[in-house]
């Protein structure tokens, strides 16, 4: 698996890059991007299937 370029988005539904998840651990010891973004995901807030050009 490739690993991605820093800037790359890596959630098309929400803007997050790699940089910013990356920022937001080391901030924070943990994801609170990701946080965010699973209740979401679960409620059908996310359509990344459409938005991400890889279709995920």
């Amino acid at each position: 698996m490739d690993r991605p370029n820093k800037n790359e988005l890596i959630c098309y539904c929400f803007g997050y890059s790699a940089s910013d998840i990356e920022s937001d651990v080391v901030r924070h010891g943990r994801s609170l991007i990701l946080e965010k973004i699973t209740p979401e995901k679960r409620a059908g807030g996310c359509n990344c299937s459409v938005k991400n050009p890889k279709g995920r």
